[in-house]
């Protein structure tokens, strides 16, 4: 196992959030730590799309337990045309940075993470979960309220000095995000930007994650419409 990662993100005022129907643990964080997330930019807000996505995706009460709200990405995914434009919007932001590597945080960031690198000509890593990766790995180990996770990728997966893009669903607290960016920082990747394609209502204006840009598409909701 990896260093545990010690970046798990803050905020004032957040006591419990919820990461993609997931209850999200109260976490405490040292005075250095900083979130800071990038949302669409202000252009790009008046993007009819971004309007499409958000109304694509379901909000499905209580679950997968009572009091959470589960914001459903899989109602996005049956609408190609909605799921082009999420792909398409990250696609514009990032080509041109020559970005070197997606990396796509398990499981849902495999979604969009592949889409995104064959469009920008870059290559795609998955992290994985433990023992989920054959071969030697490179572990980055965080913590939780009740215990702690662990985020895996190849040995060589990354070169020393590439530019590297992270993807995933959504971000909450971002302490997996927080592990992604341990861990490909260990390897002596270049962390360019995190994006997500849903963030908390918290997560406004400018952000930082590590001292790492988190761009967000659109804000998770609470209800359904």
């Amino acid at each position: 196992m990896g260093e545990e990662a010690n970046c798990i993100a803050a905020m004032e005022a957040c006591t419990k959030a919820k990461e993609n129907g997931h209850a999200v643990p109260e976490v405490k964080a040292k005075p250095d730590d900083a979130v800071v997330v990038v949302a669409a930019p202000a252009e790009a807000k008046a993007d009819p799309r971004l309007q499409g996505i958000s109304d694509a995706i379901r909000v499905v009460p209580h679950f997968p337990k009572q009091g959470i709200m589960f914001n459903d990405i899989t109602t996005l995914l049956l609408r190609p045309g909605v799921f082009r434009d999420a792909v398409d919007i990250f696609v514009e932001r990032y080509r041109g940075m020559a970005i070197h590597a997606v990396a796509g945080i398990e499981a849902r960031g495999f979604i969009f993470g592949p889409a995104i690198a064959l469009a920008i000509g870059a290559k795609f890593i998955p992290l994985r979960k433990p023992k989920k990766l054959p071969g030697e790995v490179i572990s980055e180990t965080y913590v939780l309220e009740y215990g702690t996770d662990c985020l895996e990728m190849h040995v060589g997966a990354i070169e020393p000095g590439e530019r590297v893009l992270i993807v995933d669903d959504l971000v909450a607290t971002g302490g997996t995000l927080c592990a992604a960016i341990n861990l490909m920082e260990r390897a002596g990747a270049d962390v360019v930007e995190c994006a997500c394609l849903i963030g908390l209502p918290k997560f406004k204006d400018f952000y930082k994650l590590n001292g790492k840009p988190v761009y967000v598409l659109v804000e998770s909701r609470e209800y359904e419409k």
